[in-house]
């Protein structure tokens, strides 16, 4: 187990030495950011506002119009639905260069602190901003590398990170491509799955087992979810004839979506979203949470089963 959290603010804090625009801006997250070593390494360049999400996201535009490189970090749906409007008006109609990092994405949470820190909808809300880019890594090597990207690209981009307790799926010398998925694995060529985030572990076990009893997939790594990757998603379709997604998200409006749009465009094929079935979710332990609303290894397996039928 790697934090995600704790990657992402290295890589932050690793650019921040070569560039002094960088600014990192707090709405009294620093501790479950795990931001605290990069205060006390650059406490003229770190901003905390206190609970006040919409007031972070208009600093950062400020920042971000005089040339600074403002990066935001607290709880996914507080910068998602509390501060939606101002991501919307003051950071992506403009186009300003602002980084936005998104914590307890997902379900696993609910936990620690219940259903109020649990988001599902905060992809979904971002797809739907024209220029914002959005990216999903699976473990603390990904979310480092992730946000390397993240600040060498222009204009507004979301990074979604779940508790900081997610487990390590990828090799270290894994590459992250923003914009292409990646195969994670490949068995055979009778489905493809596509899935996002912390919940690849999950998709690489069902692969497994699928393969022991004889259906041979190939699973895709989409971390970047904005832009989409039309051309390796249409590959893999044409390929396999069928596909399945695989996120801690509402089945409407985040990967499944996404990839659904793909489908429906250029390769029309049967794609089975698993994810939140349109619903809340109640709070608890998170494995069992992701049991309990159709994401374990089982559910990916039958949908897969589905797909095929």
């Amino acid at each position: 187990m790697k934090s995600t959290r704790e990657a992402a603010v290295k890589a932050v804090m690793e650019a921040a030495d070569q560039d002094e625009r960088i600014v990192v801006i707090s709405p009294d997250s620093m501790l479950a950011a795990r931001a605290v070593p990069f205060k006390e390494k650059y406490p003229d360049r770190f901003i905390e506002v206190g609970i006040a999400e919409q007031d972070a996201v208009d600093v950062a535009a400020g920042l971000a119009a005089t040339g600074m490189i403002p990066v935001v970090i607290t709880y996914a749906g507080f910068l998602t639905m509390r501060a939606c409007e101002m991501i919307r008006t003051f950071i992506a109609y403009p186009g300003l260069n602002v980084k936005l990092i998104g914590l307890n994405g997902g379900m696993l949470g609910g936990e620690r602190e219940g259903v109020t820190h649990q988001f599902y909808e905060d992809v979904g809300i971002l797809r739907s901003m024209p220029g914002v880019k959005i990216l999903t890594p699976a473990d603390g090597g990904q979310a480092y590398r992730a946000a390397k990207e993240m600040l060498k690209q222009e204009g507004p981009v979301y990074l979604r990170l779940a508790s900081g307790r997610e487990p390590e799926v990828f090799d270290e010398s894994r590459e992250f491509e923003f914009g292409k998925i990646q195969e994670a694995v490949r068995y055979g060529t009778d489905a493809a799955v596509f899935a996002s985030g912390y919940i690849m572990d999950r998709a690489l076990e069902a692969a497994k087992r699928l393969n022991q009893q004889g259906v041979g997939v190939v699973v895709a790594d989409v971390s970047t979810i904005k832009p989409i990757d039309e051309e390796g998603i249409t590959r893999l379709l044409s390929e396999t004839g069928c596909g399945v997604t695989v996120e801690d998200h509402n089945i409407y409006g985040g990967l499944g979506s996404a990839v659904c749009e793909v489908a429906c465009k250029y390769c029309p094929a049967r794609v089975i979203r698993v994810g939140l079935p349109d619903r809340y979710a109640r709070s608890g332990a998170a494995k069992e949470l992701l049991d309990a609303y159709g994401l374990a290894v089982e559910d990916i397996m039958e949908a897969v089963k589905e797909a095929l039928a």
